[in-house]
């Protein structure tokens, strides 16, 4: 069954926000879907752009990697120009690594 023309619209609105790019820290506060992160600083907290169910996109430029220590639910190490697909969950206010 082929995606009808409002729901293509629907997955991919022309007024998205362009990929961003940060320096990794321990707290980073993304804008867009897909983020690319500098340095080697592990990720605890990222303020979520919004407060509904959402999954973020993080590509690492170094091995810094996410911890569990403060709303990322489980740590896990980056891989250097891999996405790392974080999914956040408002009922516990976490960030779940996707896989």
């Amino acid at each position: 069954m082929p995606i009808t023309a409002s729901d293509w619209a629907a997955l991919n609105p022309t007024n998205a926000v362009a990929p961003g790019s940060l320096v990794s820290a321990a707290t980073i506060a993304p804008v867009s879907f897909l983020t690319v992160l500098s340095g080697n600083t592990a990720v605890a907290t990222i303020t979520p752009p919004v407060n509904h169910t959402h999954m973020l996109a993080l590509v690492f430029a170094g091995t810094a990697g996410v911890v569990a220590t403060g709303n990322i639910a489980i740590a896990v190490a980056s891989v250097v120009g891999q996405a790392m697909l974080l999914i956040y969950n408002p009922t516990t206010g976490k960030y779940t690594p996707a896989g």
